[in-house]
């Protein structure tokens, strides 16, 4: 499985290209001159930067301190994703864990695969798929509360939810669930 690494990037951040409605969202890593986009679902930032909080707040219960409650103010990145934006290809699975020895979270980030695609449980016999990229990152504590805080923005920058369903509205309204049907 080739595995694309960045161990304390220079920069790591969630962003999105796009209007409002039809927005495209990305994982972004740079180290140098070396940068790598991948593509993913709304709803997998909201829950990367979710579960970020959740683990280092663990993090933070255990160890007594050993990591920032808050996002420190310098880490904080609101600027655009680096441009071009190209795709190397679209996120599948996450996966998040906490390195003790060195203190770093590891965000990884795993293609997705024909059968997730197609939803399909089952892969076909003789399916030779090629091997799936995984996108790997680790990086502090600090950048990772200022990732997810940042994370969380980028996502509540779209069209607001509805009061009733929390489904996005559009500026014509939409058909909401809880009216029956009817424009909301």
């Amino acid at each position: 499985m080739p595995v694309i690494s960045y161990d304390m990037p220079d920069r790591f951040v969630a962003g999105a290209v796009g209007q409002p409605g039809d927005r495209a969202f990305y994982l972004q890593a740079r180290d140098g001159r070396r940068v790598t986009s991948v593509g993913l679902e709304k709803f997998q930032v909201t829950m990367l930067a979710e579960r970020l909080e959740e683990l280092l707040d663990e993090v933070l219960r255990r160890s007594g301190g050993a990591v920032p409650a808050v996002a420190p103010a310098e880490l904080q990145d609101d600027g655009p994703l680096d441009q071009p934006v190209e795709e190397e290809f679209r996120v599948g699975t996450m996966a998040l864990a906490w390195d003790p020895e060195d203190e770093r979270v590891i965000i990884e980030a795993q293609e997705v695969t024909a059968d997730e695609e197609a939803e399909s449980p089952i892969p076909e016999p003789g399916d030779d798929e090629p091997p799936m990229v995984v996108l790997r990152v680790r990086i502090t504590a600090g950048r990772a509360r200022a990732f997810a805080e940042r994370a969380l923005k980028v996502v509540s920058a779209g069209r607001p939810p509805c009061p009733l369903c929390g489904l996005p509205l559009n500026a014509a309204g939409h058909v909401c669930p809880r009216q029956n049907g009817h424009l909301g």
